[in-house]
């Protein structure tokens, strides 16, 4: 699974967080960032509902091995 987070749109609500904690982490600035190794035991499923709660949709979620 490919996670990306647009840092020029995201504005920091932290839903992706609550959401999906394992995955999603808030920088010093409060904008998403993911966590290390979150997206390998993710649950596609918990992260298409974070990405989809994210107010501005600044996540995009893609099928396919991870991108480092």
């Amino acid at each position: 699974m490919q996670i990306r987070i647009d840092h020029h749109t995201c504005i920091g609500s932290g839903q992706c967080v609550l959401t999906a904690p394992g995955v999603f982490a808030q920088d010093d600035d409060g904008y998403s960032e993911l966590v290390p190794g979150g997206t390998e035991t993710a649950a596609p499923q918990q992260v298409q509902e974070a990405a989809l709660s994210c107010p501005v949709q600044a996540i995009a979620v893609a099928d396919g091995p991870p991108d480092d």
